[in-house]
């Protein structure tokens, strides 16, 4: 592997040491049981604050993806540090984290790429973003033997939304689970912070990506990773797996205590009958 995408966000958002990252991975699952763990999983939704924010939250989703087979994870985020039309899959080899090195699907990127008005491989959007890079250390711990399709959304206008979500359906199989990144609304109070992510939770639960798209446009909500969320369960329905069950909730105050200004936090399942 010639071209590894080193961490960014390792001392940061999660423990850079091997170690102590297994450690908090192992409390944060340990304390994270879902009550239920489908069969046939087509994605998660899992926020990417740093750990001691959402870490719980992400941990109910990486648990229903515990043991099981995957071989690949396409992993989709929005782009915090940098606009641009389209969306970006990382054109190197693999992405480090303390746990090692997992390696990048070059075929399922060229597949999902190559087809795509807007899809692009490169470095854009992927050399500081962490909205990736803190699901990763998850999937090393709960998934053996796997590889990534890391993407980041540059624009999440409702055309870029449509074309990943229709690219990545045409090539699923069971092999492949996606998880969307996403943090829900940001620096509202607790109370306004309810009321917009329960919006979102709706939305998700009822199986309804096309109103949560109308709702983020219309700003009746908000979820940085909206458009990771809409793709992923669009590409989910285009496959025939159309059920949806929302895993845990919470915000920032939980963990900070202050009420005043919050992040919001949501972890779902898509899955088949």
């Amino acid at each position: 592997m010639n071209e590894i995408r080193e961490p960014a966000a390792a001392g940061l958002f999660y423990p850079d040491k091997s170690d102590q990252l297994r450690k908090e991975l192992d409390l944060l699952l340990s304390v994270s049981r879902p009550s239920f763990i489908p069969e046939k999983i087509a994605g998660i939704i899992s926020p990417h604050a740093g750990y001691i924010y959402s870490g719980k939250t992400a941990a109910y989703a990486f648990n229903v993806l515990k043991d099981k087979n995957f071989k690949t994870v396409i992993i989709i985020s929005p782009s915090h540090r940098e606009y641009f039309a389209g969306i970006s899959i990382y054109d190197g080899d693999a992405f480090e984290t303390p746990l090692g090195v997992v390696p990048i699907n070059k075929e399922l990127r060229k597949s999902i790429a190559e087809n795509s008005k807007f899809v692009f491989t490169g470095k854009k959007g992927h050399i500081e973003e962490h909205a990736i890079e803190v699901q990763i250390p998850f999937l090393q711990y709960v998934l053996k033997d796997f590889s990534i399709v890391p993407i980041v959304m540059g624009d999440q206008d409702e055309k870029y939304v449509d074309d990943l979500a229709e690219q990545i359906a045409k090539n699923f199989n069971d092999d492949i689970v996606i998880v969307a990144s996403s943090d829900l609304s940001h620096y509202h109070t607790k109370e306004t912070a309810d009321k917009l992510d329960s919006v979102v939770e709706r939305n998700i639960s009822d199986f309804d990506y096309e109103q949560l798209l109308e709702n983020l446009n219309n700003k009746i909500c908000e979820a940085c990773g909206g458009g990771p969320i809409v793709s992923m369960m669009k590409a989910a329905y285009l496959n025939n797996k159309t059920k949806s069950h929302i895993l845990h909730r919470s915000d920032s105050s939980d963990t900070s205590g202050d009420t005043r200004q919050v992040v919001g936090y949501l972890s779902a399942v898509i899955y088949g009958e």
